[in-house]
């Protein structure tokens, strides 16, 4: 993002390319020594064996690979004020180390609140999809931004 971005600055219909990052074995297997220990996450022979079809990274790891791509492309950019949380969160495939994962998000809608009046939400579906342009993971979720004029 090239603007510091306010709530008055997001449009319902709108997305916005989030960037992309590599995932290499060593940071999968990092991650996952650290907050998910799982062997399908640990080792090459495990990932084979399991439904994952090889080494994979957490959910969680990929969950946070987005929101590592959100705040560098996007929140630190902006008048981000928080979110009162996930709405829903699907991994629909395996991400294996190699894999570039691309993010995007696109704009369901936008709320002045009432309660307050120099806050907005805006309401987000983040994609993440691989380098073949498969989705590897979504997410629903609302994000407060400052408003640009309060009382609006």
């Amino acid at each position: 993002m090239s603007e510091f971005r306010y709530f008055e600055d997001f449009h319902p219909g709108e997305t916005l390319s989030l960037g992309s990052k590599t995932v290499s074995r060593d940071e999968i297997v990092a991650f996952a020594a650290e907050f998910d220990p799982q062997p399908f996450h640990l080792d090459e022979d495990a990932g084979t064996a399991s439904l994952l079809g090889g080494l994979a990274a957490s959910g969680w790891h990929t969950a946070s690979m987005l929101m590592r791509l959100l705040c560098d492309n996007l929140l630190l950019a902006s008048s981000c004020r928080g979110s009162p949380g996930v709405e829903d969160l699907r991994w629909m495939r395996p991400v294996h180390p190699g894999d570039t994962l691309t993010a995007r998000a696109e704009v369901v809608s936008t709320r002045a609140l009432r309660s307050r009046p120099d806050l907005g939400l805006v309401q987000f579906v983040f994609t993440l999809t691989n380098q073949k342009d498969i989705a590897v993971m979504s997410e629903k979720s609302a994000i407060l931004f400052e408003r640009r004029e309060t009382g609006q």
